[in-house]
């Protein structure tokens, strides 16, 4: 029988988050499976994997096939990294020894790209939220000076018709005392 570790989805619509599952190649993407190894959530940044590492190792070892996506996934993880390890030693090249700490070094550069890749997340979101509070109280302060202006002219209307009321009557007078 050919098995695959491949997703099986699952999640509403436009959200999904998927299984990861060993199934019989033969089988509907969300039907029958053997056995479900982790799960994938791609709406988190970064995207959130959950996986069996011992029981995924054993089922690639076994010759399942993973999908593309799963392979990505299972290289994302180390599963694949470790395998690899795992050929060298048995062909003699590396001890177990050298092949564990080459694995625990591709784990920290792993997880220090990981927690920098959250930080930068992190810093552009509190970046991007003082740049939304500055842009704020720039729109408050444009808006109470709008409604100053708006508030100020009207006190300058009165005293310009207060003012235009005795030039008219000048006016007046000055035709009433030419049609005289």
């Amino acid at each position: 029988m050919a098995t695959k570790i491949r997703l099986q989805r699952h999640g509403k619509k436009g959200k999904p988050f998927y299984y990861i599952v060993v199934a019989d190649a033969r089988a509907p993407r969300d039907g029958r499976f053997i056995e479900r190894i982790g799960s994938y959530n791609p709406n988190t940044n970064p995207a959130t994997i959950d996986i069996n590492f011992d029981k995924t190792l054993d089922w690639v070892n076994n010759g399942a096939q993973p999908t593309d996506t799963c392979r990505a996934i299972l290289s994302y993880k180390g599963v694949l990294y470790k395998k690899h390890l795992q050929g060298g030693v048995k062909k003699g090249a590396l001890t177990t020894e050298q092949a564990d700490t080459k694995f625990a070094e591709w784990l920290d550069q792993k997880d220090s790209k990981i927690t920098g890749k959250k930080s930068n997340l992190n810093a552009a979101k509190d970046e991007a939220r003082k740049l939304a509070l500055i842009a704020e109280a720039k729109k408050k302060d444009d808006k109470a000076a709008a409604i100053a202006a708006k508030n100020t002219p009207v006190a300058e209307e009165v005293e310009e018709e207060v003012s235009e009321a005795p030039a008219e009557d000048a006016a007046t007078e000055t035709e009433a005392e030419s049609a005289e």
